[in-house]
């Protein structure tokens, strides 16, 4: 089988294997999809990989619902490093003022990969977000959400960053869309990924757990 057939298939099993460990709470399989300096960045957390996993499983035990669909990938790849492009949606169940809701955004998973040791891993994830809605999960429940609040945030996540406001969480307001200067800035950045280049300004810090 041609090699480069093999790479792609080996990036998109370590995306599938991420949403599937995560969602699981298979923590210690869900380490093995990043390499040491791994980075991710969504909604409610920027940071390395380690505390990601912390948080994500010190979430999972309390209760927190969050989960991810994958569709079709799409993998760009230079020597050893890629980019990995992955349809997605992220699901999130938790009560807004009293009222149990379902939010679901879709998007893509903005992979930045490289192959150390004969292995691909992420090395960084950001997330785009394209459209999402909330929805009451009883039929005969009602909501009116603060208008203002809602505005806050951006057009692609702002049901989703309305309720994780609302449960805690301190949301990132520039996360990349579907259009504008944050998601060409990303795609700029993973050009220059693929060329050799660093993919942005500083290293990552390491993590404090």
């Amino acid at each position: 089988m041609d090699n480069t057939l093999l790479d792609r298939l080996a990036i998109i099993d370590t995306v599938q294997n991420w949403a599937v460990w995560r969602d699981a709470g298979d923590w210690e399989r869900f380490k093995t999809v990043w390499h040491d300096d791994g980075w991710m960045s969504a909604t409610w957390f920027q940071g390395p990989a380690l505390d990601f996993i912390a948080v994500s499983k010190a979430g999972f035990e309390k209760g927190v619902s969050i989960l991810h669909f994958l569709g079709g990938s799409s993998v760009d790849i230079a020597g050893m490093r890629a980019i990995a492009q992955t349809k997605m949606t992220i699901n999130q169940r938790a009560p807004v003022d009293g009222v149990l809701v379902d939010v679901v955004c879709t998007g893509r998973f903005y992979d930045f990969f490289e192959k150390r040791g004969g292995a691909w891993k992420i090395v960084r994830r950001q997330p785009i977000y394209e459209k999402d809605r909330m929805d009451v999960v009883d039929p005969a429940g009602s909501l009116r959400l603060d208008a203002e609040l809602l505005g806050q945030f951006p057009e692609g996540y702002r049901h989703l960053a309305y309720l994780q406001s609302k449960v805690g969480f301190k949301i990132k307001r520039d996360m990349p869309g579907l259009k504008g200067e944050v998601v060409a800035a990303l795609y700029a950045r993973g050009a220059k990924w693929l060329a050799g280049e660093a993919a942005w300004d500083a290293p990552p810090v390491k993590s404090g757990i």
